[in-house]
């Protein structure tokens, strides 16, 4: 599967981020917590998306664990060890043809915050 992390894009299967134990453990938890522990993991350290690839990996697994139609999740953080209520969050469910455009242009090195902004979040829009 794939899902777009802010401007990285994740490839994984979500059954092996996610063992059954814990699978039954998280199942539990709602999107509005496990978003949460993503604003708190961003607060933390706001590029963790290119720092700790395996753990915002795992993060992914969880949100579409807890929805399916979701691909996509936006972590802004104003900086590093900011309030956790700060930090804002967006969801979006994108295209596989938007998907495989910016996998194709991380994968050249051409994908950066702001192509990945102007494709999918749009927040620098005028």
């Amino acid at each position: 599967m794939l899902f777009l992390m802010n401007d990285v894009v994740l490839s994984f299967d979500a059954n092996e981020l996610t063992p059954p134990m814990t699978r039954d453990r998280f199942a539990k938890l709602s999107l509005n917590y496990v978003s949460e522990l993503g604003r708190e993991l961003f607060a933390a350290e706001p590029l963790l998306h290119h720092k700790d690839v395996e753990k915002v990996s795992r993060l992914a697994a969880l949100m579409v664990l807890k929805a399916p139609d979701i691909n996509a999740a936006l972590f802004v953080a104003p900086g590093r060890g900011c309030r956790v209520a700060d930090v804002q969050v967006r969801y979006a469910q994108l295209g596989i043809e938007v998907m495989g455009t910016l996998l194709e242009r991380q994968k050249s090195g051409a994908l950066t915050n702001l192509e990945a902004d102007r494709q999918v979040w749009r927040r620098l829009a005028a």
